[in-house]
């Protein structure tokens, strides 16, 4: 089973966060073999704003550990959690995406649901090649659709916005937000 994990960090909190930062790599490391994607997000001056894990894990109790048993969540780095079912549509990792790590802006786009699924398979248009990840939210039994996550390159806020391909109508909101790969450097 695929989960989506955003710790998003309390204001007020990155020398903690940076204090911190060996316990969550090491954390991150017994995790390595389930890992799809993670990275942090950060704010335009580069600074974190959050931490996005995407791993595969056998249900949603060891999704809760891993979110919840974090370093940093422990110790209030974090002012919250969305955890949510997802499915890897694109069917690869991030360190399988054509464009490497560093090759252009990053960023994540992060569609609320607001009624009946959209978005549920890959988009078809010349954007595709610039998905780095890309599934739906579902709840924890997979039968609610709670909107879709996916990872993009771009130049800029909005296109990756557009690239994401998210069916404006279908979400309550669409957030978009710096990310950049993540992992020991």
């Amino acid at each position: 089973m695929e989960f989506f994990c955003y710790h998003r960090d309390r204001p007020g909190s990155l020398a903690l966060r940076h204090e911190l930062l060996e316990q969550h790599w090491s954390y991150m490391d017994r995790y390595a073999k389930e890992m799809i994607a993670r990275g942090p997000t950060l704010a335009g001056d580069g600074t974190p704003t959050g931490s996005v894990h995407i791993l595969d894990l056998p249900n949603p109790a060891a999704a809760r550990a891993f979110a919840f048993d974090e370093p940093g969540y422990q110790a209030g780095v974090y002012r919250d959690v969305a955890l949510r079912r997802w499915h890897n549509a694109l069917g690869r990792t991030m360190w399988d995406f054509p464009g490497g790590p560093e090759d252009g802006n990053r960023y994540l786009v992060l569609g609320l649901g607001a009624g009946p699924a959209v978005d549920l398979a890959v988009p078809s248009s010349s954007d595709r090649d610039e998905l780095i990840a890309y599934g739906p939210l579902m709840s924890d039994d997979d039968t609610t659709w709670l909107g879709t996550a996916a990872l993009v390159r771009a130049p800029d806020p909005d296109t990756a916005r557009a690239r994401a391909v998210l069916t404006p109508e279908g979400y309550a909101d669409i957030e978009v937000h710096n990310w950049q790969f993540g992992g020991r450097t």
